[in-house]
């Protein structure tokens, strides 16, 4: 399926490696220019070489012989007001606006809330609902005036069903999905083809993912194993989500197919949600 966005922009955040970088992977083989931005830039430079030649693969795949995707990358850390305005104004980056926005930022700690002050919160809060606020804000506008945007939120499914130990990030992501809830179904925007969705991961193949499992083993005086085992029984598809899935699914929410999608959560956990709302 052509998704239709071939030419367009899109900025990418936390594309380095995980679930941003399925996504900038799925947006480039379909022919998007990228802006990438992380905060290493060793391995983001590895990123954006690797990404340039996955998008002029695919477009020699259909017969392109030039006007290859290109992929730029921005180190940075968004959460800052500097990040955000070297990533939005990248050297070689759109003459206008963005069309596509990807929001992502790491999962703050888990713990206790009893161990969290005041400043572990506002962090968490930046991160995980100014930030993307912030990228919305700069960019909308400019989508609206050209009648296509696609802004998608890459959240967690904790949002959906809240894990104890998450507590800062089931109080900071459920922010952003209560701002965006109301936001996407504006007029000024749904009306002028700019929608935007959330995409609620669960559990992943990625480096956050390890993490808790080497908590969770540590915690239950489990092996590493035996930790992954355990988990995997609480997830009916029997296996932790591939980063290319999630980004294809990201992809089709950023097409042409997708304008009539807004303000909606989409969880994508393998099963694991009980609930039928």
């Amino acid at each position: 399926m052509d998704l239709g966005i071939a030419g367009k922009w899109a900025l990418v955040c936390g594309a380095s490696k995980g679930l941003g970088r399925g996504c900038a992977q799925a947006l480039v083989q379909e022919g998007v220019n990228l802006v990438i931005n992380g905060r290493q830039p060793e391995a983001l430079a590895q990123a954006a070489a690797l990404l340039a030649e996955q998008g002029e693969a695919a477009a020699r795949a259909r017969g392109q012989t030039m006007g290859f995707p290109l992929v730029l990358a921005v180190a940075a850390d968004i959460t800052t007001t500097h990040g955000r305005e070297s990533a939005l104004k990248a050297p070689g980056g759109p003459a206008a606006a963005f069309d596509i926005v990807v929001t992502n930022a790491g999962g703050p700690p888990t713990g206790d809330f009893r161990e969290w002050g005041r400043e572990a919160w506002l962090a968490a809060v930046e991160a995980n609902m100014l930030t993307p606020i912030e990228l919305i804000k700069a960019t909308v506008d400019g989508m609206a005036a050209r009648g296509f945007g696609r802004i998608v939120n890459i959240t967690s499914s904790a949002v959906k069903a809240p894990i104890d130990v998450l507590g800062l990030s089931n109080g900071a992501r459920s922010g952003l999905t209560g701002f965006v809830a109301g936001l996407a179904r504006n007029p000024a925007l749904a009306g002028r083809g700019v929608t935007i969705n959330n995409l609620l991961p669960g559990r992943f193949a990625t480096d956050r993912i390890e993490s808790m499992l080497h908590s969770a083993a540590a915690k239950n005086g489990q092996t590493l194993e035996e930790a992954r085992a355990t988990m995997l029984q609480s997830i009916p598809a029997g296996r932790f989500g591939s980063t290319a899935e999630f980004g294809a699914f990201c992809a089709f929410v950023c097409s042409q197919h997708a304008g009539y999608l807004t303000g909606q959560n989409f969880l994508l956990d393998g099963g694991t949600y009980p609930g039928t709302f």
